[in-house]
């Protein structure tokens, strides 16, 4: 009789975990490049579209099927969320700028303040991209805005910025310091001043047309779970709540 009960509970526990299963492979995820190594980790069978955020919340009000925003600010999903596109977004994590310079450095980069010397060629993600949005608030807190004459490439998303200075298709790059350690091996890393570092939270929501809701719930429950914060750290990113 017990073996019967025990066979029965471990039957139940198997539907249980193939549904669950099923339900997660069918929850599509748009989220901000910085998270590409992160987020598969915490729900590795999550179907994900990584890009822009602002290029994935144009795409939610056109209708795309999303089922979840993860946004490298709060100012997208906070727009989505106050034209019904989706529930109110929670933080679920922080990041914060650093440049890079290629592993040979040419230019002979060393500080924030080497790039505004003429002939250095940067690259940073075009406004509206949060991290370019970011580039552009730590330059004018350092006073730095000449830098932008150096500029000699806008790109779409964070991941095109590292690209382009890991290949030395650029002298110089604004990134997160997550995806700086992506590629160790092929750059080098200066540290912005903490006093100059902008507010970089990343924002979750529920889209409103969701086919997936339960499954949606989930996820962000998944992200915003002790686990789901530890994979985040592992990455490199911030705890979602400033400390002191």
């Amino acid at each position: 009789m017990k073996r019967a009960i025990c066979v029965i509970a471990l039957v139940a526990l198997l539907v249980t975990g193939v549904a669950s299963a099923r339900e997660s492979s069918s929850l599509t995820v748009f989220a901000a490049a910085s998270l590409s190594d992160a987020f598969p980790k915490i729900a590795p069978h999550a179907t994900y579209s990584f890009a822009g955020s602002n290029t994935l919340a144009a795409q939610i009000r056109q209708g795309a099927p999303a089922d979840v925003f993860a946004s490298a600010n709060m100012t997208l999903p906070n727009g989505l969320y106050k034209d019904h596109f989706c529930s109110k977004p929670v933080v679920f994590t922080r990041n914060r700028l650093v440049v890079i310079v290629p592993r040979s450095n040419p230019a002979n980069v060393h500080t924030v303040y080497d790039l505004r010397r003429s002939g250095v060629k940067i690259v940073i993600a075009a406004q509206g991209v949060p991290v370019g949005s970011y580039t552009l608030q730590v330059l004018k807190n350092m006073n730095l805005t000449s830098v932008l004459s150096n500029v000699v490439s806008r790109e779409s998303d964070v991941r095109e910025v590292l690209a382009k200075v890991a290949l030395n298709e650029a002298d110089a790059g604004f990134v997160y310091s997550t995806d700086a350690k992506t590629v160790p091996g092929k750059v080098r890393v200066l540290r912005i001043p903490a006093w100059a570092q902008p507010k970089a939270q990343y924002g979750i929501c529920i889209v409103s047309a969701s086919a997936h809701k339960a499954a949606a719930r989930a996820f962000v429950k998944r992200v915003m779970s002790k686990a789901g914060q530890k994979v985040l750290v592992r990455y490199g990113f911030l705890p979602r709540v400033k400390k002191g």
